[in-house]
């Protein structure tokens, strides 16, 4: 794995309304900030030395649990001038703005932001996804 130097931008949304999706995220996000394992400095220990593996990736994560929420939050980063890299958006998000209307709206503000639709439910088809939200390198579905 290539490590980016610190211009990099690892900023990354996360938008959905369940909790769990928000802390499994963060699992794997911040994990990768955490550097030495225990095993790590067991080797350390006992050889003296750093371990020569590669120096881990980490990134940084904000979560908004409605659209609306993720929209504001956006706004909020462009204004600093701390957009995010990436966002990852749910299709459902009862009862606010669906996904669709958020990406719409997130694109809006912001047309280099990738994003990565992740659900288990979707109420528009893929064909009535890229009809609305168009054909973009921007644009990542996963179900």
């Amino acid at each position: 794995m290539n490590i980016p130097d610190d211009q990099t931008n690892r900023r990354i949304l996360v938008i959905d309304d369940n909790r769990s999706i928000h802390n499994s995220f963060r699992a794997i996000l911040h994990g990768a900030e955490s550097g030495k394992n225990a095993l790590d400095e067991a080797e350390a220990r006992l050889f003296g030395e750093a371990p020569s593996g590669p120096r881990a990736v980490g990134f940084s994560m904000e979560s908004a649990y409605q659209g609306e929420e993720g929209i504001e939050l956006l706004r909020e980063a462009l204004n600093k001038g701390q957009p995010y890299a990436m966002a990852f958006v749910d299709m459902r998000m009862p009862p606010g703005m669906d996904g669709l209307e958020t990406i719409t709206k997130l694109w809006e503000l912001d047309a280099a932001l990738q994003v990565v639709i992740c659900t288990a439910h979707s109420d528009y088809s893929w064909h009535d996804l890229l009809a609305k939200l168009g054909r973009s390198d921007r644009l990542l579905i996963l179900k």
